[in-house]
C-alpha cells in the first residue's frame, strides 16, 4: 500500500494551549524554511485546555500582595517538596511575561469594575492570584483566541499548516537515537503519511480517559504519552494522577463536569447529605490541596454517605455572573444553586508525571520536545497546585521557542534502516489483523480496572491484580495483530495507547512505596512533609521528612 512522505520544519502534536502557542510563537521568531505543521486528532478546537475552569496563575508586580517567592512556597508545599525549586522559581519569575503575551494575542482576562485584572483564590494558595476569562472558561477563552491567530492572521497562517482528524501512531526514531519525525494516520481518508522535520514536538495532553470517571474530554487517552513510551523516552512520576475533588456526579451518568475549585474560593462548602460539614478540622477547610480533599471526600463515599458543593451561601448574581458555564449545567441538570445543594465526587483530572523534560521541552531523545501536560518538568511535584498547568503550558512553550533560535536544526530526511523498517510496517498490508475485535468494549474494561484498583486509594494487592487484568487485556487485543504496530481505527490506537499508559501508571505506583501528595498507599500510612521556603529562597525544601 502507497505511503505518503512529506517534510516540514517544525511538527507539533497536539493543538491545545501549549502546542498552538509555540507554533504561534515558532511563526513570529523562527526562520522556517518548511513551515509548521500542527497535527490534531480531533478539531483544531476540541482539546484538554479549553475544558479549564480554574483560570491560570499571575505572579504580576501590580498585585502587590503576591510575589514569586509566595507563589514558589505555595507550589513547593502542595507538591509535597518534589518540585523541582529551580524549575518552580523560573515559571513563577516568567509569568507577567506569558500573561501580557496572552493579552497581546487578544485574550481578554476578567477585570474588576476598576478595570484591573480580577485575582480570584484556589486551594493551596495564600493569596489571590488566579486569573480567568469568562468567570470559568479560562481554557477556552485562550485556546479560542490562539486559534483565532492561527485561522485569521495572514502572516501566522501562511507558516503553520493544520492536519485535523489526524493521530500520530508512531516516532521515526533512528538507530542513533534521534526523532526524525512521525507516522501520521488520517482517520478520514484512512491514509497513513512519513512526515519528517528537524523537530518534532509532543503537546497531546493528559491521560484522564484511562479512568472511568474523568473531567478530561474523550480526546484524552495518553496518545503522545504512548508515543514516548513505545520509543523509549525516559518517563517521570507517572503515580501522581490529581483527582479533582469536586466533579459533578449525577446518577446513571459517567461524565463528570468539573465544578471549578475557585467555587469553594468564593465561599461553597463540602457537606454530606445530613449537611454535616466534614472540612472543619483541615487548616485550609475547603481549599485544602487538592488531594486531601479528594480524599477526605472518598472517605464519606466510602462510608454510604453522598457528597454535595453547598453554593447556597453566594449571591445567586454573582453566581451567575463568576461561573456562567457551572450555574447553566446545573440549571440543566435541575439544580438550583440558589438553594439546592450541587452532588459532587472526584474524578481524574491532571497528571503530574509524564515525558522526563528540561524546563524547554527537550526530552532523553534527540530533536524530540515535550510541552503540556504530556510533560514532566517537575513544576508539580506529587500534586498540582491549583490553576500552575496552563501557566507552565505558556512559559515551557516560550522557552522551547528560545532555545530552538539559538540551536542549528539538524537535516530531518535521513532516513536510515530502522526508520524504513517503521515505514514498511505501515505501507504493507496486514491480513492478520481481526477486525472483530470489541475495542470500545476492551477501553471500558480498562477504565472501570483503574479507577477500582489504581484510584484514589491503592495497595499493593489492588495495584498487582490491576496489572494482571490490563496484561489480559492487553493479550486479547495483541493477539488480534502480531504486528502490534498498524491497526484499523483510531479506537484501535487509542486503547493501545490507554494500555502503555495504564501499566506506566501502575508500574510506577507499585515503585513508590510510600503515601505523598496524589499517590496514596493505604498499605503506608506515613505521609511526607515539607518544611517552609524562605521569601528569600534562602531555604530549599527537606523532601526526605517522613512524619507518622
Amino acid at each position: 500500500m502507497p505511503i505518503k512522505h512529506s517534510t516540514y520544519s517544525v511538527i507539533i502534536v497536539g493543538s491545545g494551549i501549549a502546542g498552538l502557542y509555540a507554533a504561534i510563537k515558532m511563526s513570529e521568531t523562527l526562520k522556517l524554511s518548511d513551515g509548521i505543521l500542527v497535527m490534531t486528532k480531533s478539531q483544531l478546537s476540541e482539546c484538554n485546555s479549553r475544558y479549564a475552569q480554574g483560570g491560570i496563575v499571575g505572579v504580576l508586580p501590580e498585585n502587590k500582595l503576591d510575589s514569586v517567592s509566595l507563589h514558589v512556597a505555595d507550589t513547593i508545599k502542595a507538591g509535597c517538596g518534589l518540585c523541582d525549586f529551580n524549575v518552580v522559581k523560573f515559571i513563577s519569575e516568567n509569568s507577567q511575561h506569558a500573561i501580557k503575551d496572552l493579552m497581546k494575542y487578544g485574550v481578554k482576562f476578567d477585570r474588576n469594575e476598576k478595570n484591573e485584572l480580577n485575582y480570584t483564590l484556589e486551594g493551596a494558595h495564600s493569596v489571590r492570584r488566579i486569573l480567568h476569562v469568562g468567570g470559568d472558561a479560562t481554557g477556552y477563552g485562550i485556546e479560542k483566541e490562539l486559534v483565532n491567530k492561527i485561522k485569521n492572521d495572514p502572516v501566522i497562517s501562511a507558516n503553520i499548516t493544520v492536519y485535523e482528524d489526524t493521530l500520530a501512531t508512531d516516532l521515526l526514531i533512528d538507530s542513533k537515537n534521534i526523532c526524525r519525525g512521525v507516522i501520521a494516520y488520517n482517520s478520514v481518508s484512512q491514509e497513513y503519511e512519513a512526515v519528517y522535520a528537524p523537530v518534532t514536538v509532543l503537546a497531546t495532553g493528559g491521560t484522564g480517559q484511562v479512568y472511568k470517571y474523568t473531567t478530561n474530554p474523550s480526546v484524552t487517552t495518553g496518545d503522545g504519552l504512548a508515543l514516548a513510551i513505545r520509543a523509549n523516552a525516559n518517563v517521570k512520576d507517572m503515580e501522581f494522577i490529581q483527582f479533582h475533588p469536586t466533579a459533578l456526579s449525577l446518577k446513571n451518568d459517567d461524565s463528570r463536569f468539573l465544578i471549578s475549585e475557585s467555587v469553594r474560593g468564593e465561599g461553597a462548602k463540602l457537606v454530606n447529605q445530613n449537611s454535616e460539614y466534614f472540612m472543619s478540622d483541615h487548616p485550609q477547610k475547603d481549599l485544602a490541596p487538592r488531594d486531601v480533599v479528594a480524599r477526605a471526600i472518598y472517605a464519606q463515599l466510602s462510608q454510604g454517605n453522598d457528597v454535595f458543593l453547598d453554593a447556597t451561601g453566594i449571591n445567586i448574581e454573582k453566581f451567575k455572573t463568576r461561573f456562567p458555564n457551572i450555574y447553566k449545567t446545573c440549571i440543566d441538570n435541575g439544580i438550583d444553586v440558589s438553594k439546592d445543594f450541587i452532588p459532587v465526587s472526584p474524578a481524574a483530572h491532571y497528571c503530574m508525571g509524564g515525558i522526563k523534560t528540561d524546563v524547554n521541552g527537550k526530552t532523553s531523545i534527540e530533536n524530540l520536545y515535550a510541552i503540556g501536560e504530556v510533560a514532566c518538568t517537575s513544576l508539580h511535584g506529587a500534586n498540582r497546585l491549583a490553576s500552575n498547568s496552563l501557566l507552565e503550558c505558556v512559559v515551557t512553550a516560550y522557552e522551547l521557542v528560545n532555545t530552538l533560535a539559538k540551536e542549528k536544526l539538524l537535516p530531518s530526511n535521513i532516513i536510515d534502516e530502522k526508520i524504513m523498517s517503521t515505514i514498511k510496517s505501515y505501507a504493507q498490508d496486514d491480513d492478520s489483523f481481526d477486525d472483530n475485535i470489541d475495542a470500545d468494549a476492551l477501553k471500558t474494561e480498562l477504565k472501570q480496572v483503574m479507577w477500582n484498583k489504581v484510584g484514589i486509594s491503592r495497595t499493593e494487592t489492588s495495584l498487582n491484580k490491576a496489572l494482571e487484568i490490563i496484561n489480559e487485556i492487553e493479550n486479547e487485543f495483541t493477539n488480534s495483530n502480531p504486528q502490534k504496530s498498524k491497526y484499523n481505527t483510531v479506537s484501535e490506537y487509542e486503547l493501545r495507547n490507554m494500555i502503555y499508559v495504564a501499566k506506566c501508571i501502575i508500574n510506577a505506583a507499585l515503585n513508590r512505596k510510600e503515601s505523598i501528595g496524589a499517590h496514596y498507599r493505604a498499605d503506608f500510612e506515613p505521609q511526607r512533609q515539607t518544611n517552609t521556603i524562605s521569601s528569600e529562597f534562602g531555604e530549599k525544601t527537606d523532601d526526605s521528612k517522613i512524619i507518622a
